[in-house]
């Protein structure tokens, strides 16, 4: 029999799924994407961006005219001329903005994604956007808030992973394994997790229901693991990456091998209607 979920921990639930549909609903996020485009070496115009963009290798370049009606995010000055900018590869940045009433509805965003600088547009006018309510889930289910063990390794191992763009090559930098024990199976799970801030971890991972119910692969994070290495999976709060909102995401897919041979009936669903 399962166990049944208290009013406490349905109130902080609750309270996680209004704040994570709160972000995913913010000015140019993630179900803002619009299209995404690489830089080439001839200056050219770019779908959905105003102006000429081109790359030389090292450095992103944009020429626009006034006519063009892009400013700097950040600092609402007119883009009239001709600009560079040089990010590391992974970075981005919000360069510049154009349309509607007060000329910001939408972001060009700049990115360097396998040493390749590319722009991508977030629009506050998409329909992903402005149709935007909530993620669906599966209702809150304590079996799978599971004690797990944390096995650091002695230094992190980089291992080459794919991502949701098949040109862009992923890297996956394993701090050690997530091992536990899942419902309806015997076996022993192990999962290579990445270490986040102040300790805690992110393990993606995929899962029975994968191209069912769920997408793809989903993400879950895990509180910093306590002395003894002991740790708290909540799989209630497995989360989607962009990918699952927008087809012009770069998110990183599961290390091989990162798999529960179960359904993982618990987190966010596939989005409806996108």
């Amino acid at each position: 029999m399962s166990p049944i979920a208290t009013d406490a921990q349905l109130a902080r639930w609750e309270r996680f799924r209004s704040g994570r549909n709160s972000a995913l609903a913010s000015d140019h996020g993630w179900l803002t994407l619009a299209s995404f485009q690489w830089l080439e070496e001839e200056p050219a115009a770019a779908e959905l961006a105003p102006g000429l963009w081109s790359t030389d290798g090292s450095s992103a370049v944009l020429t626009a005219t006034a006519d063009d009606g892009l400013s700097f995010v950040a600092t609402g000055e007119p883009a009239v001329g001709t600009f560079t900018e040089a990010l590391q590869d992974e970075e981005s940045l919000m360069w510049v903005q154009y349309g509607g009433p007060e000329g910001h509805q939408v972001v060009v965003e700049l990115a360097v994604r396998a040493d390749k600088y590319a722009i991508r547009t977030r629009d506050n006018g998409s329909p992903v956007y402005t149709g935007f309510t909530s993620v669906p889930t599966f209702a809150y289910d304590p079996q799978w808030v599971i004690t797990g063990t944390f096995e650091a390794y002695d230094h992190p191992v980089d291992v080459p992973i794919g991502t949701a763009n098949p040109l862009v090559d992923g890297l996956h930098r394993s701090v050690g394994e997530v091992v536990f024990h899942a419902p309806g199976i015997s076996h022993e799970i192990r999962l290579h997790a990445e270490e986040e801030k102040l300790g805690a971890l992110n393990v993606t991972f995929h899962d029975e229901t994968n191209g069912e119910t769920t997408d793809e692969w989903r993400k879950v994070f895990i509180p910093k693991p306590r002395p003894d290495g002991s740790v708290v999976i909540d799989f209630n709060r497995a989360i989607n990456y962009p990918s699952a909102f927008t087809p012009y995401g770069t998110c990183p897919m599961p290390v091989r091998g990162n798999s529960i041979d179960v359904r993982v009936e618990a987190g966010e669903k596939l989005p409806e209607d996108l």
